[in-house]
């Protein structure tokens, strides 16, 4: 399994589709946005879902917190069963959010991939986007990797996801 963790529009999105192309092996690519976009829209709408605020902040409840449980647990379950998967993450809570996943995954092969970019390129791309509430960029760009432990990281602000993708990929022969 390789986990990649970076704020919003760091790129792993893009690293993600460059690894199934690069890699020998089919692999699934899951992501955070997977989980939210699989919730019903109600859960946008209540303290108990997740809230995506004006400044870019992203506030989560218990409702989102129990799915996102199960969830986490469905993941491990695929991998488990023998399924290649490279995990999209965003590490809201940094160092406890990898160690949720770290329960999670225990005594299975995990590489974890911190994807930087510089808040000011992210924020750029989110622009560019148009599906994300301004400032998100800017607010995770750091705050994701905080007590994080990777075995690698990138940095997309100037190095394109094939790159970073073939990266990861010689650093997982």
């Amino acid at each position: 399994m390789i986990v990649l963790n970076g704020g919003s529009s760091s790129g792993k999105s893009g690293i993600a589709r460059c690894l199934q192309a690069v890699l020998p092996d089919p692999w699934l690519v899951i992501g955070v946005d997977t989980l939210i976009d699989a919730m019903p829209a109600s859960m946008q709408t209540t303290d108990a879902g997740i809230e995506f605020t004006s400044d870019g902040g992203v506030k989560v409840g218990p409702e989102f917190r129990l799915l996102q449980t199960a969830w986490m647990a469905g993941v491990a379950a695929m991998v488990r069963a023998g399924a290649r998967v490279i995990l999209d993450e965003v590490f809201l809570g940094g160092r406890g959010s990898q160690q949720l996943w770290q329960k999670v995954l225990a005594g299975l092969d995990v590489f974890w991939v911190g994807v930087r970019c510089e808040a000011p390129v992210a924020a750029g791309r989110e622009v560019a986007r148009g599906d994300r509430v301004q400032g998100m960029a800017v607010s995770q760009a750091e705050m994701v990797h905080q007590g994080v432990l990777y075995d690698l990281e990138v940095d997309t602000t100037h190095t394109a996801s094939l790159a970073c993708a073939r990266t990861i990929a010689a650093r997982l022969r």
